[in-house]
């Protein structure tokens, strides 16, 4: 075991401090890779600030970071797939029972043995620590199997909001069948929104943006969205009226949803991938009944889909549109973050710490 640097929260209102925490010695099927660039998800804050206590409380220091792109610095004897000097990146997971039937599916987020292990504030399996520590660190050990292959063809800054963001729009756009002739509405313009965009164009769905800014109507085309409609306008909804294939609602504050299930077809589905702090009002149920409408939820994805999403971008060079900060600016960043001041990620450099 070796001790490395990382950014801390010691509490749910302490700022975050530079520390040191313990990483495992490096086992036979593990890697190694430095952290070069983390992205800034929603999740890290809501964990950091203990936002989400109910159902997973955090446990403090607190290392939070699951968009993590690196270089690799050792391998276990039983890696084959990386070598020293390989880009490498890790996502939301670090470990999974492997054996349950949604694991032998390639399905490792929903794994039914509890949900896999995340890569931060999730029990440490291996009890090097009491809890995994993420991304905002000089350094990380991951089981092979959960660590990705990343094209050296990207900004390598851009490409580590792909590991959430990225992922969490793929896969619901994928398994939904997203593509030509589909019409798909993206709710909101931020980390996950402005992905879920990128993808439903390059997809080949008509592409409709809700936001409630009139500020990000030219910022949503420019991104691919062949509409976008301000949410808040009932006359402009209103026209969409039953019309939408799938909408996928990025949203992570607790709003009514009424008003997006009006908008689908028969069969239409509306993909929940936002996670607010507190739950949704309750949905209308003839609203639902009447036109055999579903609400559905999305985690991230598997790790063989993760892999195949980074390989499409890199085929399709499709980046986050990000703002690179030094460790010391991640408090700032948070601020920043509850004001949706950012277009549309922040990618710790960890150069500096």
């Amino acid at each position: 075991m070796k001790n490395v640097n990382a950014i801390a929260a010691t509490s749910a209102t302490s700022p975050l401090r530079t520390t040191s925490i313990p990483r495992r010695d490096v086992g036979a099927d593990d890697v190694e890779f430095e952290v070069l660039y983390c992205g800034v998800c929603h999740s890290d804050l809501h964990t950091v600030r203990n936002e989400w206590s109910a159902a997973m409380p955090t446990v403090y220091p607190c290392v939070a970071g699951h968009e993590i792109v690196g270089r690799v610095t050792k391998v276990g004897a039983n890696v084959r797939r990386f070598r020293v000097g390989d880009l490498a990146a890790t996502g939301c997971m670090v470990s999974s029972c492997r054996t349950c039937p949604s694991c032998k599916e390639g399905l490792e987020q929903y794994c039914d043995t509890g949900g896999g292990v995340f890569t931060y504030n999730s029990p440490d399996p291996l009890g090097t620590a009491p809890v995994t520590y993420g991304g905002y660190s000089k350094s990380i050990v991951v089981d092979q199997h959960f660590v990705l292959r990343v094209s050296d063809k990207l900004s390598l800054p851009a490409v580590a909001p792909l590991l959430c963001a990225g992922i969490t729009l793929y896969s619901p756009l994928k398994h939904w069948k997203a593509g030509p002739g589909k019409k798909v509405g993206i709710v909101g313009l931020g980390g996950l929104g402005h992905m879920g965009v990128k993808f439903a164009h390059a997809f080949g769905a008509h592409t409709v943006l809700f936001t409630t800014s009139q500020s990000k109507v030219a910022d949503g085309k420019r991104l691919g969205a062949d509409e976008v409609v301000i949410s808040k306008d009932a006359d402009a909804m209103a026209k969409h009226a039953r019309s939408f294939d799938l909408i996928v609602s990025t949203v992570a504050v607790s709003h009514d949803l009424d008003p997006f299930v009006s908008l689908l077809k028969r069969d239409g589905t509306l993909v929940l991938v936002g996670a607010p702090e507190h739950p949704h009002s309750s949905p209308g149920v003839f609203n639902l009944i009447f036109a055999r409408r579903s609400i559905s939820g999305s985690c991230i994805g598997g790790i063989a889909e993760t892999q195949e999403m980074l390989d499409y971008c890199a085929e399709k060079s499709i980046v986050s549109d990000i703002e690179l900060i030094q460790p010391t600016d991640v408090d700032k960043a948070y601020a920043r973050m509850l004001k949706n001041d950012v277009k549309y990620r922040f990618v710790i450099d960890m150069k500096s710490l």
